[in-house]
């Protein structure tokens, strides 16, 4: 087991293009389960790819450990890496796919033997251990992928992607027994995902990256709670958060029949008379008194314990917000209703920076 450490580390494909991954900083603690996430093309699989030994770096260092391995070959690394694909060899039984690098490198018999047992054990695969990958289904050939990995006793574990084949009831319940796993083995690992659902429940922190470069690095609560700017406050939730722009007056800031105080702390940090005010769709509640911003809903979703309003301000045809009320609720398409923030839910950032102003 080691801590990770990214220095400065770039990779660029082809001269004059934007870097894939630019000037990351990042450390990873021993036992950590850290989870980079972001949307298609952020660089998430290309950082993982260069702790790996796979992308070429052209600036900066990585390193496991106190260990330099920016120059190392994979090989000797010391870390394990299961893919999206499964990449088990057909031929093989599960317990011969698991102890393959074993045999690689020609350790006795008996404790290959040893760790494949315990590997099946720990993955709940010792009845399928004479059978061939064709015989599994997904979630048992992504365990023996594990097993595989588990087997080498690596510094590291690199998960790329590894449950988005798997249908969404067994991706829930398999993302649980991963999580539960890296706990009990203590190992670091490093988690690429697309999905912020996945990512919020798995890590111990989540990095988001957008264009190569790292957002915000920290636990799920504190991504949640404390978005540092528009982009990781609009990409982290379910359903995301409402973001709307407005004009800032002396009032503060106005939007339809909303009015947001400012602080002089962030009437400072403003670049621009513009602000972007965030609400997640749980901070927004029905008005009993009238008070609050207008709105037609558009959608109910009903999703039994909750239900989601989507809404269309008065004045505003281009904009919608998400209202959560409780569920099955008596609202309809085309009521109208007024929608009041709960101040203590509003986020405020500067609209021409996307930075988070001061709370």
């Amino acid at each position: 087991m080691a801590t990770v450490t990214f220095q400065n580390a770039t990779r660029i494909y082809q001269d004059g293009a934007r870097p894939a991954v630019d000037s990351l900083n990042l450390e990873i603690s021993d036992g950590e389960f850290l989870v980079l996430v972001g949307p298609s093309g952020c660089g998430k699989s290309t950082t993982l790819r260069m702790l790996a030994g796979l992308e070429p770096i052209n600036a900066g260092n990585v390193f496991i450990g106190d260990r330099d391995v920016t120059m190392v070959p994979p090989r000797d690394r010391d870390i394990a890496m299961v893919f999206q694909s499964y990449a088990l060899y057909p031929h093989m039984t599960v317990a011969e796919n698991i102890g393959f690098h074993l045999k690689i490198k020609k350790l006795p018999k008996e404790e290959i033997t040893a760790r494949v047992a315990e590997a099946a054990k720990l993955l709940d695969l010792e009845e399928y251990l004479q059978r061939k990958p064709a015989k599994l289904s997904g979630g048992q050939r992504q365990r023996v992928a594990m097993g595989r990995a588990i087997v080498r006793q690596p510094q590291v574990f690199l998960m790329d992607e590894p449950l988005s084949n798997l249908d969404a009831k067994l991706r829930v319940q398999t993302r649980t027994q991963i999580a539960a796993l890296q706990r009990r083995l203590g190992v670091t690992t490093v988690y690429v995902t697309h999905d912020q659902v996945e990512a919020m429940t798995m890590g111990d922190r989540v990095a988001v990256l957008k264009d190569g470069v790292l957002q915000q690095c920290a636990t799920p609560r504190e991504l949640f709670t404390t978005p540092i700017n528009i982009f990781v406050a609009g990409f982290i939730g379910s359903p995301a958060m409402n973001m709307v722009a407005c004009t800032v007056t002396e009032a503060g800031g106005e939007f339809s029949s909303l009015q947001i105080p400012l602080t002089p702390a962030q009437r400072a940090a403003l670049t621009s008379d513009q602000l972007t005010f965030g609400v997640r769709p749980e901070g927004l509640t029905i008005s009993p008194d009238g008070l609050g911003m207008h709105a037609q809903i558009l959608t109910v979703e009903e999703l039994g314990s909750d239900s989601y309003l989507y809404c269309t301000p008065d004045g505003h045809p281009d904009n919608t917000v998400v209202a959560r009320a409780e569920g099955l609720s008596s609202a309809r398409p085309g009521d109208h209703v007024v929608l009041r923030p709960d101040p203590g839910a509003l986020h405020l950032f500067d609209t021409a920076s996307g930075a988070r102003l001061p709370d």
